[in-house]
């Protein structure tokens, strides 16, 4: 999510949401940063990652009233414009809602319950994930942001919001345990090695 794009045909910005939901696909592939669009992160890594760590908390949460939005189709306002996490999970009311409207909808921080970035270190996306996104994720009040790294190892890095800021637990790297408590209704707990995260 590193590279600021102009796009051909659209000037040089500063983009709205209007310009981000006229692009093809409506803006599948980008993001709204203080007025720029950034390319969303893909790869076939990322995207195995994603899935596999989206089943095991979707596995985790039967019987809570959730929804686990993977793949970054669904957006979260924030004060710097729109992100797309790589994992939301949200109230299934609020996800219904969504759903039957069939519109794009900005979820609301308070409306998240974790929000999920798998970062590669050394690309581009990683400062934006762990500096810029920490921040405007604590101000709109998500409770749990995860970043996920996948190469060279795989590691969690979980924070909680307390005061108003973002607290980081402990890493959790491959061959131990990470555990979560997700406030839901009723709330769940999410437990797994990160090893399982690459297992084929």
């Amino acid at each position: 999510m590193s590279e600021r794009r102009v796009l051909r045909g659209w000037g040089f910005g500063p983009y709205t949401e209007v310009d981000l939901r006229g692009l093809p696909d409506g803006g599948k592939g980008f993001e709204l940063e203080d007025g720029w669009l950034i390319a969303v992160a893909d790869g076939a890594r990322h995207n195995f990652v994603v899935q596999r760590l989206g089943r095991l908390i979707d596995a985790a949460a039967v019987g809570a009233a959730v929804h686990v939005c993977m793949g970054g189709g669904w957006e979260v306002g924030t004060p710097s414009g729109v992100r797309k996490p790589d994992i939301v999970v949200i109230p299934r009311d609020i996800a219904r809602a969504a759903i039957v409207a069939e519109t794009p909808r900005l979820i609301l921080g308070r409306e998240v319950l974790l929000a999920v970035e798998v970062v590669a270190p050394g690309n581009g996306s990683e400062r934006t994930d762990r500096v810029k996104k920490v921040r405007e994720y604590a101000a709109i009040d998500i409770p749990q942001y995860w970043i996920v790294e996948h190469h060279p190892e795989v590691r969690i890095h979980r924070m909680l919001l307390a005061d108003g800021a973002f607290r980081a637990s402990p890493v959790v790297a491959a061959g131990t345990v990470c555990t979560a408590q997700i406030q839901a209704d009723p709330p769940f707990r999410v437990s797994f090695d990160p090893a399982a995260l690459i297992e084929i």
